[in-house]
């Protein structure tokens, strides 16, 4: 198939995504449940930006007339301290963005995937730098404050 490349890759990424998205949808609930509203809700509405991603990826595996499959992942841990949490989550991005652009490099054939994995990419890129972000603040302000902040 002329397209298989990508067909790989965006299930690649859609399987991977949707269970990414599902771990920020679970941790912004945890978020929340201790009090930190504010972090709640930016990881809640993070897993709605990723699942229409997903939902672009799906679509375009259909254009390009794969299938798609609905893969299993492995489970993962709630992260309890929105912290650590923070440091796990950057570490997955930097993983992701390297993967990116790993992928996008062999896909300059279907400029079509191309064009979503680099809008994708963009999406992660600021996602990694908010990350980054965060922790640079905890250092500046303190733990205890930046937590405050979250409320």
């Amino acid at each position: 198939m002329r397209h298989q490349k990508s067909i790989e890759a965006l299930q690649l990424f859609a399987t991977g995504l949707a269970n990414a998205a599902f771990v920020h949808f679970v941790q912004g609930l945890h978020f929340e449940a201790m009090g930190f509203t504010k972090l709640g809700t930016k990881y809640k509405e993070h897993y709605a930006e990723e699942m229409e991603w997903v939902a672009k990826f799906i679509a375009r595996i259909n254009d390009l007339g794969g299938e798609v499959k609905i893969e299993d992942q492995k489970g993962r841990n709630l992260i309890k301290d929105p912290v650590e949490y923070l440091k796990a989550d950057l570490k997955q991005q930097e993983h992701g963005v390297n993967m990116l652009y790993n992928c996008m490099a062999t896909l300059k054939d279907d400029p079509t995937t191309y064009d979503i994995l680099k809008g994708y990419l963009a999406d992660e890129e600021e996602d990694l730098y908010w990350s980054q972000e965060q922790l640079e603040m905890i250092e500046m302000i303190g733990r205890q404050n930046w937590l405050i902040k979250q409320m």
